[in-house]
């Protein structure tokens, strides 16, 4: 290992510390959970919500907000957080959902049915930046949560992952629209596909209105 790598490794090091900061902090909690969603924005598809309690010596290296880890990253990080994880649960609202009782509403939800299903009930809740109405659990919302504590990083990762794995699949199942790449965001390629093409079954009604 070159000195570079070496100091570069120290930094990721010193950084994943950081990242455990919330984590010692609520350490008298046995199991502490993160959660976090993925696609509140997007034009189409679910809006995928993740809850995952990860063990008190957990030691995963480059955890961090989805959005700044690369896709191939995310990947071996996905892989590595559902191998050492407590418990790991996936909840998710569909497109109808959305457009019947709002993306907060529905969001909230599959917040809700993440934390419900997980195997291990958690005894406080570490989220990013809301608070989730109807839950009995202690919870501490944190801004930018995914960027500042490593329970919410990996729920952030594994709902990333997760979601984008089912938008390319339904980009099979709707050619045309571009899913696989965008991942139902309102790309400009997006909304001039929306516009020749019209809206497919997997378009939130509610968000679409401005392009047809």
């Amino acid at each position: 290992m070159t000195e570079k790598q070496k100091a570069k490794l120290e930094a990721e090091i010193k950084r994943t510390y950081e990242m455990f900061s919330y984590e010692r902090e609520y350490a008298d909690y046995e199991y502490i959970c993160g959660i976090d969603e993925v696609g509140r924005g997007p034009l189409a598809g679910p809006v995928v919500t993740c809850a995952v309690i990860l063990p008190k010596d957990c030691d995963i290296l480059y955890l961090n907000d989805s959005k700044k880890v690369s896709e191939k990253k995310r990947e071996l990080l996905y892989d590595e957080i559902m191998e050492k994880a407590v418990a790991v649960s996936i909840g998710e609202a569909s497109w109808e959902r959305i457009d019947e009782i709002n993306i907060l509403q529905a969001t909230y939800e599959a917040m809700r049915t993440a934390v419900n299903n997980l195997s291990v009930k958690p005894d406080i809740l570490l989220n990013d930046a809301v608070t989730i109405p109807l839950v009995d659990i202690k919870q501490v919302p944190i801004i930018k949560g995914d960027a500042k504590s490593a329970s919410i990083a990996a729920a952030s990762i594994v709902a990333k992952v997760t979601r984008d794995r089912m938008m390319v699949e339904f980009d099979d199942k709707y050619p045309g629209y571009g899913f696989a790449k965008h991942k139902g965001y309102g790309t400009a390629q997006h909304i001039q596909a929306l516009k020749e093409l019209g809206p497919c079954e997997i378009h939130r009604r509610s968000f679409i209105k401005n392009f047809i």
